[in-house]
C-alpha cells in the first residue's frame, strides 16, 4: 500500500513522516496553501456584536488558528459569555486550547450534520451564531441554523490558494511509485484534484482506494465516480493514522 496525503501542509509532512515511520509508504501532496483571510479585518467587530449566550462556531483548526493570532495581534482575548462549537474533535482541542473556553463537538459524527444534531443547537431562536471559516464552504450550516431562525453570519479567516500542479508529472511519479490509496479531507480538495487528473489516468485514480472523513465527501466522490470509499469519521491525523494502520 501507498498511500497519498493531500492535505495542507504541516499536516500532510507530519502524516507521512508518521506513516513512514510505522513502514506504511506514504507519499505528502499539499494542494493548497492558506493565508489570513479578508475577513478578520472584521472579526473584532463581530465578536463584540455577540451577546451573552451567543455562539461562536470553527468548522476547522485553520479557522481558529487565524482567528486567534488575529486577536492576539489586535490586543484582544475570545469572549468568555458565548457559547463555542466546533465541528471536529481536533478543531474542539485548539479552539479549548486557544479560547480557554468549554467546547461542544459531536462525538461521532464529525461533519456538519454532526454538528447541526447537537442537542445544544436545537433551539438557537433570535441568536447570534458567527462561523469561523475560510473561503467558502459549510453552507448547511449557516442555512440549517438559519432555518432555526438564528441570525448567522460568516468570518473567513483563511483562504485556500489551490496550487498549480502537474497532473501529468504527478500521474507519472504516483504510478511509479505505485500509488493506491488517497487521503483526501474536505469535498473542495478532492474536486480540484480529480479535475487535475488527465483523462487517459482517470480510471486508474477513480480505482484507487479513498480516505474521506465524513459521510457528505464520501457522497462526493460517489458522484465523481470513486469505487472503493471509506469513510473514517475524522480528518485529524491521529484518526487517519489509526485507520491506515488498521487497514495495512
Amino acid at each position: 500500500m501507498t498511500v497519498l496525503i493531500t492535505r495542507p501542509a504541516p499536516d500532510c509532512y507530519q502524516l507521512a513522516e508518521q506513516l513512514n515511520a510505522a513502514a506504511i509508504s506514504a507519499i505528502a501532496q499539499p494542494l493548497l496553501t492558506l493565508k489570513a483571510g479578508d475577513g478578520l479585518s472584521s472579526l473584532l467587530l463581530q465578536i463584540n456584536a455577540l451577546k451573552a449566550g451567543d455562539y461562536i462556531i470553527a468548522v476547522s483548526h485553520h479557522a481558529v488558528t487565524f482567528a486567534h493570532d488575529y486577536l492576539v495581534s489586535q490586543g484582544a482575548a475570545w469572549p468568555k459569555n458565548v457559547h463555542y462549537v466546533a465541528v471536529g474533535h481536533k478543531t474542539a482541542a485548539t479552539l479549548t486550547k486557544l479560547s480557554g473556553q468549554r467546547v461542544l463537538s459531536p462525538e461521532h459524527r464529525c461533519d456538519s450534520e454532526g454538528l447541526l444534531a447537537l442537542p445544544e443547537l436545537a433551539k438557537v431562536t433570535d441568536r447570534n451564531i458567527l462561523i469561523l471559516r475560510g473561503n467558502g464552504g459549510r453552507e448547511l450550516i449557516h442555512q440549517a441554523l438559519t432555518a432555526r431562525h438564528a441570525v448567522v453570519n460568516y468570518c473567513e479567516t483563511y483562504q485556500r490558494c489551490w496550487l498549480d500542479l502537474d497532473g501529468e508529472k504527478l500521474v507519472a511519479q504516483w504510478q511509479h511509485q505505485q500509488l493506491d490509496t488517497l487521503v483526501i479531507t474536505s469535498a473542495e480538495q478532492l474536486v480540484f484534484l480529480t479535475t487535475r487528473i488527465p483523462t487517459q489516468h482517470l480510471t486508474w485514480f477513480l480505482n484507487c482506494h479513498l480516505l474521506v472523513p465524513s459521510q457528505r465527501v464520501a457522497e462526493q466522490a460517489t458522484t465523481l465516480g470513486f469505487m472503493n470509499i471509506s469513510t473514517v469519521g475524522s480528518a485529524s491525523n491521529h484518526a487517519l493514522f489509526t485507520f491506515l494502520s488498521n487497514f495495512s
